[in-house]
């Protein structure tokens, strides 16, 4: 049975219904060969995954540029090789990368069945700090995109979570209350803390098997949050 307290549910897209490192690595591929690059895609990812982690957590924190963060997690990736790649190489994958991330649409396992379950019962959104027309194109061409009324994009609100102002204006948009909204994340910091912070319910898809703070609930597999609703 629905949740009666809950009649929204908001969800985090990277990470949490679409693969990104599994994407990611397919665009790798295609972006190593256009420019003859000449390594192991599968080590290279391997380093650039946590840099790119830790170049996002920058990002929200206006730390870092949009520029900043395309060239820096490359840059800081390659000097882990010790390879030293001209400024212009690494713009011109980082322009490919962003053309080649939506080819490929991997979801998590149940993606779609926990959606197709969950709209039946709840209006369903989006809030993404992804950049605005890439996140449109992964949630369409993965085929997920007819299942969210509302999609909401850091880049259009011009502020990332967990900065309240992008929950608010996710709110608005739908038209719905926090006391009656869920939200769905894998970053604990942006989308948990964030949406708990004004009085929305939060989920946290912890795939990772963080440490979870007592108090918090959290689930490892996308099927099991039919057990908190």
């Amino acid at each position: 049975m629905p949740n009666p307290s809950v009649t929204d549910i908001f969800f985090d897209l990277d990470h949490t219904l679409w693969d990104f490192d599994r994407n990611s690595m397919l665009a790798f591929q295609r972006v190593f060969k256009k420019h003859n690059i000449d390594m192991d895609v599968k080590h290279f990812v391997k380093i650039y995954e946590p840099i790119n982690f830790e170049y996002w957590k920058r990002f929200r924190e206006d730390r870092v540029t949009k520029e900043e963060l395309r060239r820096g997690r490359l840059t800081d990736t390659f000097n882990s090789f010790k390879m030293s790649m001209p400024l212009e190489l690494i713009d011109l994958m980082a322009e490919t990368y962003i053309v080649e991330l939506p080819v490929d649409n991997h979801l998590f396992d149940g993606t779609e069945e926990i959606l197709a379950y969950l709209a039946e019962r709840y209006v369903l959104h989006i809030i993404t700090n992804g950049f605005h027309t890439v996140q449109h194109l992964k949630l369409k061409n993965s085929g997920i995109a007819p299942y969210f009324e509302t999609v909401t994009t850091s880049e259009e609100v011009g502020l990332k979570k967990p900065h309240p102002v992008i929950f608010q204006k996710a709110l608005e948009k739908a038209a719905v209350q926090p006391s009656v909204s869920l939200m769905v994340g894998d970053t604990f910091e942006a989308d948990i803390l964030g949406a708990e912070a004004i009085g929305m319910h939060t989920l946290f898809y912890n795939y990772r098997n963080e440490v979870v703070p007592q108090g918090y609930r959290a689930i490892h597999r996308l099927p099991e949050i039919k057990k908190h609703l």
